[in-house]
């Protein structure tokens, strides 16, 4: 008889709990989703332009390294 009453219990506690009001409050978060991804990827987009240019950078230090060292060499053997 307890066990019984016990699952009459629950069955009756998730019935109630099913049936209750449920507040709706994730389509008002969705709209403000948008802008979120839109500005994530436009920081995105910023840092990989940001990472080029220092990749170009450090090519152009490393060619003129390159050449001040060939021509303090050519200096060097003269």
């Amino acid at each position: 008889m307890n066990k019984s009453l016990l699952l009459a219990t629950l069955i009756a506690a998730a019935a109630l709990t099913a049936c209750g009001k449920k507040e709706e409050a994730a389509p008002a978060a969705a709209p403000a989703a948008a802008p979120v991804a839109e500005a994530a990827s436009a920081v995105a987009a910023a840092a990989s332009g940001v990472a080029d240019a220092a990749a170009s950078a450090a090519t152009a230090v490393d060619a003129a390294a390159s050449a001040a060292a060939g021509a303090a060499a050519a200096a060097a053997s003269k």
